[in-house]
């Protein structure tokens, strides 16, 4: 037996950086002093030597594959976070007197616009700020802009825990999502897209590194006079090399890739996901001592949001859960109560074991 596997792991509900895989941190353990052949740790190698070219290659290959990416598009591996997306976007897009349509669900929603803004011209389409980012929009509710530059969604909020369950459809001008927290948590149409970004540290591997799938006609939007860094033609044209990349995290993300393919690819882990989300949600809605936060139609299978009767209990239902080895559930300031985030590698142990506690506690404290 691996060491690995004999560490007590307690069960980590924290919204990113988020649990990984146990086979995949077993491996990087295993390999981190020297990958098998090489003689040195991926952390060490050049990134311009063949066995890193071939790490990046088959994590390229295996995002096409999982996602179903075809032709005409870039996979793109950049550093920065989506927090540079929310400017790299507007930046290559965004052309002198066009508008960008923005549709905001939460608070990510509208970080991005606030960078957009600094960019150009922005219309938000459609906002339920006044709802608390409790639901997304009706169809009504959305005022696009003809011939707008692109419109621009983010398909799960982390912080308020709602979600597009279906891909959004929002006119006929090129769609950009920020899929951070729900990426590869499901099938995904990329061909309804001109522009898919995710931080990786939710459902696909280490903080510091970010994937964009891009339409490769939209790089002809890009103007000459952007820093060279910020240019996505600078990173199709180098294939992800154009600098120094996070080779780390690029490396872990391959592990990933093929640990989703081996469990079943994204059909299957939505069929995982669906079932632990679930289970938290009919114990959410079992007796009305917890009250969800998001719609019911659109709430989030990754970031599940929920209060109790006072603040105080829930301070006191945080305090006993970190105690029994539940970690990270205390909600965002801007929404209170708790959140479990629960992504793909999150273990369906640890949901049972939440829904243990969550009725125990109710037995004492309801």
């Amino acid at each position: 037996m691996s060491t690995a596997t004999t560490v007590h792991r307690i069960f980590n509900f924290a919204a990113g950086p988020a649990v990984l895989p146990l086979p995949v941190l077993e491996e990087v353990q295993r390999d981190m002093l020297a990958l098998p052949g090489v003689g040195m740790s991926v952390m060490e190698i050049s990134h311009r030597s063949k066995t890193f070219e071939a790490i990046l290659g088959q994590a390229v290959a295996d995002v096409k594959e999982l996602a179903g990416v075809p032709e005409g598009y870039h996979v793109l591996f950049l550093q920065g976070g989506a927090s540079t997306q929310f400017s790299m976007v507007p930046m290559n897009l965004l052309a002198a007197g066009a508008t960008a349509d923005y549709i905001v669900t939460g608070a990510w929603g509208q970080k991005a616009v606030k960078e957009a803004k600094r960019v150009g011209a922005v219309n938000v389409a459609s906002t339920t700020e006044a709802d608390n980012f409790s639901r997304l929009p009706k169809a009504e509710e959305v005022k696009l802009t003809p011939g707008a530059a692109y419109v621009h969604t983010t398909s799960n909020e982390t912080i308020h825990g709602v979600e597009f369950k279906q891909e959004p459809a929002f006119g006929d001008a090129p769609l950009v999502c920020d899929t951070s927290s729900n990426m590869f948590s499901k099938p995904i149409d990329v061909p309804r897209y001109a522009l898919i970004y995710a931080g990786a540290q939710k459902n696909l591997g280490p903080a510091g590194v970010t994937i964009v799938i891009l339409r490769d006609d939209l790089l002809a939007r890009s103007p000459a006079t952007l820093p060279t860094m910020l240019n996505y033609n600078t990173h199709a044209k180098e294939n992800s090399l154009y600098n120094t990349p996070p080779a780390f995290a690029i490396y872990v993300v391959g592990l990933v890739m093929k640990w989703l393919k081996a469990n079943g690819g994204l059909a299957g882990i939505a069929e995982r996901n669906e079932r632990k989300a679930g289970k938290l949600y009919v114990e959410i809605d079992r007796t009305g001592f917890y009250r969800g936060h998001a719609a019911k139609d659109c709430r989030s299978n990754m970031n599940v949001t929920f209060r109790l009767p006072s603040e105080e209990l829930e301070a006191e239902f945080a305090k006993q859960a970190k105690a029994a080895g539940m970690d990270g559930l205390k909600g965002h300031r801007s929404v209170g109560g708790m959140r479990a985030s629960i992504y793909n590698a999150f273990p369906e142990e640890g949901v049972d074991t939440l829904v243990a506690f969550m009725k125990e506690f109710e037995k004492k404290n309801g």
